[in-house]
């Protein structure tokens, strides 16, 4: 069996994949990081992972380029499909001698052996099951309890979580609200459409991290920012837009950061959590609407470019004068179809 190194780009997770493995890439990420990457993924001849689905999103998570793999192709498709059930079904059938186990910790000194899944917790140290009360409210799995602000690092006066910085661009985006219906996985999702169509994401952003993860890469949701919304909900907005995308990306999503911006006193944090010299994603939906629109959204693109100096614009909706991208390079995507504008130059 031949090892070959594959671009990360390059390999494809199984669509139908029935192992629910999320809780595993941290610790994988961990031993990737500590000992390098020793056990290949199984591919097939087109890059769709046969085995090693953890290790795909743990090196996504570790922003690695490239990785080892094996392909697998002496296999029919049944053999394929039945290896794929079977490598995980055997290895739940294995069990810890926890003498050796213990012994074999014990001598281990030098390493932090929790960051690989061991628990040290004594049985006294196990909280107790609390009653359920009755008629209690079940919360959502939004970010107070699912852990999301673990080791994030924020910006600005209103703590807004920051992302990092993308060379990504997709090939296509696909909308948000198609994604479940969708038979090919090559888009980018992204949320230009009417908020109550992707306010699920927010409420339950486990269960569509999972769907997600299944697509070629993610724009951070576009949640609206209404003239007349008063400033702590365009805050708010701005706030969860960063919180999902910095948690995506921890998770080894590839995500491109949406910026969005209302009148200039947005700009004290509409900006922030934004990185510097990334591609960026802007939507142009509705801004040649009126003068005053149109002179908006310039404002705001202006001080975009010189606070975060884009390494590139994805531009969603109606296309607008080259020269009114401020001399950034632009990919414009509208009405589903895809045209690439050369980088723009003020022509004025």
């Amino acid at each position: 069996m031949e090892i070959i190194e594959r671009r990360l780009e390059e390999l494809k997770p199984y669509a139908k994949n029935a192992r629910v493995n999320d809780d595993a890439v941290e610790f994988v990420a961990n031993s990737i990081r500590e000992f390098g990457f020793r056990v290949p993924i199984l591919i097939e001849k087109d890059g769709t992972i046969v085995a090693g689905h953890t290790r795909y999103k743990a090196s996504k998570k570790l922003h690695l380029e490239s990785v080892p793999c094996i392909i697998v192709d002496d296999l029919s498709e049944e053999q394929v499909k039945a290896f794929r059930l079977a490598d995980n079904r055997v290895a739940e059938k294995s069990k810890w001698n926890l003498n050796l186990m213990d012994e074999e910790l014990d001598d281990i000194l030098n390493l932090d052996m929790s960051q690989f899944g061991f628990d040290f917790r004594e049985p006294d140290d196990e909280p107790e099951d609390e009653p359920k009360k009755q008629n209690e409210r079940v919360r959502t799995n939004n970010g107070y309890n699912l852990n999301l602000f673990d080791n994030h690092l924020v910006e600005g006066k209103f703590d807004i979580p920051c992302m990092v910085a993308t060379k990504y661009v997709p090939s296509s985006l696909l909308g948000f609200n198609y994604m479940k219906t969708s038979l090919s996985y090559d888009s980018a999702i992204h949320f230009f459409i009417d908020d109550y169509q992707f306010e699920r994401i927010w409420n339950q952003p486990d269960t569509y991290y999972k769907m997600l993860m299944m697509f070629d890469g993610v724009l951070t949701p576009d949640f609206s920012l209404y003239l007349d919304m008063p400033k702590v909900m365009q805050i708010w907005n701005v706030y969860r837009s960063r919180l999902l995308g910095q948690w995506w990306q921890n998770r080894g999503l590839r995500v491109v950061p949406t910026v969005s911006w209302s009148d200039e006193a947005s700009f004290e944090f509409c900006f922030d959590g934004i990185p510097e010299k990334s591609v960026l994603a802007v939507s142009t939906v509705g801004v040649m609407r009126d003068s005053e629109s149109l002179k908006l959204f310039k404002n705001g693109l202006r001080e975009l470019v010189s606070r975060k100096h884009p390494l590139k614009l994805i531009a969603y909706g109606n296309r607008i004068k080259e020269y009114d991208y401020e001399g950034c390079d632009v990919v414009y995507f509208g009405n589903s179809v895809t045209e690439r504008m050369s980088k723009g130059k003020n022509k004025r």
